[in-house]
């Protein structure tokens, strides 16, 4: 389980990481150390899912 930069984030200014497993782990790049939000399965794939419907 490691942390990557999410395929959405710009590269600048808004960047965020993504670490799955069990449970996915969210946090801003830029301020790491604020610490994550984490999605269990279920959440995770509804925030995705609703996310999908704006673009």
């Amino acid at each position: 389980m490691g942390w990557h930069k999410s395929s959405y984030s710009d590269g600048a200014h808004n960047c965020v990481e993504v670490c799955e497993g069990e449970a996915t782990l969210v946090r801003d790049t830029q301020h790491r150390e604020l610490g994550h939000l984490e999605f269990g399965a279920p959440a995770w794939i509804a925030l995705v899912e609703a996310v999908s419907l704006t673009r």
